[in-house]
């Protein structure tokens, strides 16, 4: 066997050669794995690993790609990986450059849905109570929706039958695509600048999810939440929910709708008025009437009769005054021959009987009463009583008073 040199590579040599094999075998390829050891780095890149059963395959997702997702990734997610698998020379480390992701099971807009809902209802942005109430009779509508599509058309109808001379501001904006969530939220932000309505209303007409995908984006829901005029979400159609509804004040299930909770109809505001004004009036006839009566008491009555009355009272008052001084006069009498008839004898039993009774009450006010029932009394070095825990501290010498005898003690806690 004839002697031969050994080729020897260096280990730059040998990566680069496998490199160059990974990438010709597999220019291109779907990976189905769960999500483990995520991160995502300060650069916008995301790491992690991609698992099944019995093996692991590392993947990078750079940040152009991964900006471009519509959902949040984390561990345990179940995804689908477009890339290309290559050699990380660093490490020798063989690894799936990602471009796409999908879900697997959940569709991606639905779970960027979710995960933005429950998101936006922990911060609150959900809550009841900052909802703001609707004008009941808006001068001023604005429209925050596509000037061409037919959602403005069935509102503006409605508009005309039910209350013609309504002023309405449409601000044009696109309703899908790239760049609609973006010109959403700033008309938004433009109305409550400009504070020329009393209402908004975001609204465009039904289809997918992907075309209605724009009042799903947080942009537009953050705007929707800041807003200080009051704001209605009419989306799609009935079935149709979207973050913008979850956050606005008021959610219309249709635009049609959406004309009809904002303004009533001219006729119903002009009855409930006509049905007021009949109450207004037979309140007020109620009030003249009574006030006709009571001057009619007043005129009827001769001045010389009112004079009459008045004295009639003042002669009754004095009557009761003098039975009141004779009746006081009377017992006084009575008192002082009492004591004149009785003997010395019998005043002194009286004086002793009230004696006893005062000494009796004494005793049943006295402290010493007090003390027998169990009760006792805590007082200072200083002598002042102890009404609350707040007059001790920690040391303090006190002392305690009983029935039988008192006793001193300290304070340890």
């Amino acid at each position: 066997m004839p002697n031969s040199t050994p080729t020897v590579l260096s280990v730059t040599e040998l990566t680069r050669r496998i490199k160059g094999k990974l990438e010709d075998g597999f220019p291109s390829v779907w990976v189905e794995g769960e999500i483990s050891n995520f991160a995502a780095a300060t650069s916008g890149h995301c790491y992690f690993t991609l698992k099944d059963a019995n093996a692991a395959l590392s993947v990078v997702m750079f940040r152009n790609a991964a900006g471009k997702l519509t959902f949040k990734l984390g561990d345990g997610h179940s995804v689908l990986a477009f890339g290309q698998v290559t050699v990380y020379e660093k490490r020798g480390q063989y690894q799936l450059i990602a471009t796409q992701l999908l879900p697997k099971g959940l569709g991606a807009l639905q779970l960027a849905f979710e995960q933005l809902k429950q998101k936006l209802a922990k911060e609150g942005l959900f809550d009841a109570d900052r909802k703001k109430p609707l004008p009941a009779l808006p001068r001023r509508i604005g429209i925050v929706t596509s000037p061409s599509g037919a959602a403005i058309r069935d509102f503006l109808n409605i508009i005309g039958r039910r209350f013609p001379n309504l002023r309405i501001i449409i601000h044009p904006v696109r309703v899908q695509g790239q760049g609609a969530a973006e010109e959403i939220a700033a008309a938004i932000d433009e109305f409550n600048a400009l504070n020329l309505v009393d209402v908004v209303i975001v609204t465009r007409g039904g289809g997918s999810i992907e075309d209605l995908w724009a009042f799903n984006e947080e942009i537009v829901a953050r705007a929707i939440a800041r807003s200080r005029l009051p704001t209605i979400s009419a989306v799609g159609h009935e079935i149709d929910f979207t973050i913008a509804d979850f956050v606005a004040d008021l959610r219309a299930p249709t635009p049609s709708a959406a004309a009809e909770l904002v303004v009533r109809a001219k006729d119903e505001l002009l009855a409930g008025l006509a049905q007021q004004q009949k109450r207004l009036d037979k309140d007020l006839r109620y009030r003249l009437t009574e006030a006709r009566r009571r001057l009619a008491a007043c005129v009827l009555r001769h001045p010389r009769e009112m004079v009459r009355q008045y004295q009639q009272q003042a002669d009754d008052l004095a009557h009761r005054l003098q039975r009141a001084a004779a009746m006081t006069l009377q017992e006084r009498r009575a008192r002082i021959t009492a004591i004149r008839l009785a003997t010395p004898e019998t005043l002194l039993q009286r004086t002793r009987h009230r004696l006893v009774q005062a000494q009796t009450r004494l005793e049943l006010l006295s402290p010493k009463a007090t003390l027998q029932r169990g009760y006792s009394i805590t007082r200072r070095e200083d002598g002042r009583i102890i009404k609350s825990i707040a007059s001790v501290k920690k040391d303090d010498t006190i002392r305690t008073l009983l029935a039988d005898g008192e006793f001193e003690s300290r304070v340890t806690s």
